[in-house]
């Protein structure tokens, strides 16, 4: 991995090689790691909302362990399951081919891990905030519940999980503990923004390079949460949940 060649149109020429390949790679894992991640989060998010086993409770601990663990713990674990010679990771490899420890596939992964419980947050939410009774009288009508779904329940939940999503992707750009522990820092291959950024702090003169890098993290971001915004706007004013209740309920005059 040594980039994404013909970018420059990003504004990014400005920068030494490893500082592009830095963004781009932890733009790549961001999002390789988001798609991964969201319809993983969608189904425990509703599974949580719904679900009224007893049981319920140990998914929704093992679910938000990694916000609570260190992420150097994560990271070793995921090097324990997924390296060439854990259980996971030596089936995958020796059947698939795929590699994840000290790879970039490995950073991909250990961002998704970190990022699940912030994604399935407020996508549980908005599952909660869905009525049933709309899902009820679709089933009093005769449509599956898999259709029901997919044009009642996701829709009304799509708010919630655009904000997971952006949350998400915030929490893999900038993932740091987990990434370090389990794909190590490999210029070009594993060192992602946050590596770069601290691997420049340890380097004489490497202020100015690594201060750049924070900047272009912080524009990123900031350009994520303002089109976030922007589209949760957009869906709520669609969906009429800006509505105020009453007008809801009785609909268009």
């Amino acid at each position: 991995m040594t980039g994404w060649p013909g970018l420059d149109w990003m504004g990014l020429d400005w920068m030494g090689p490893a500082e592009r390949d830095a963004i781009l790679l932890s733009l790549q894992v961001a999002s390789v790691a988001l798609a991964c991640l969201l319809p993983v989060a969608v189904m425990l998010g509703w599974i949580l909302a719904r679900w009224k086993s007893e049981a319920r409770v140990v998914l929704d601990v093992i679910v938000h362990l990694p916000l609570v663990m260190p992420p150097v713990v994560t990271g070793f674990l995921l090097l324990l399951a997924f390296g060439r010679k854990g259980p996971i990771g030596a089936v995958l490899d020796q059947v698939f081919g795929l590699v994840f420890a000290f790879r970039w596939t490995g950073a991909a992964l250990a961002a998704a891990v970190m990022a699940l419980p912030l994604v399935v947050r407020p996508i549980r939410l908005a599952f909660e905030a869905a009525d049933p009774r709309l899902t009820e009288a679709a089933s009093s009508l005769g449509v599956p519940p898999w259709r029901s779904f997919l044009t009642i329940t996701l829709p009304l939940a799509l708010p919630g999980i655009l904000a997971g999503m952006i949350l998400g992707f915030a929490k893999c750009l900038g993932e740091f503990g987990a990434t370090v522990t389990f794909v190590s820092n490999i210029p070009g291959e594993t060192r992602t923004l946050s590596l770069a950024i601290q691997t420049l702090l340890s380097a004489p003169g490497g202020d100015g390079p690594a201060l750049r890098l924070a900047l272009v993290g912080i524009v990123i971001a900031v350009a994520a949460l303002i089109l976030a915004e922007i589209v949760t706007r957009i869906m709520r004013r669609r969906l009429g949940l800006d509505l105020p209740r009453s007008r809801r309920s009785r609909g268009p005059a």
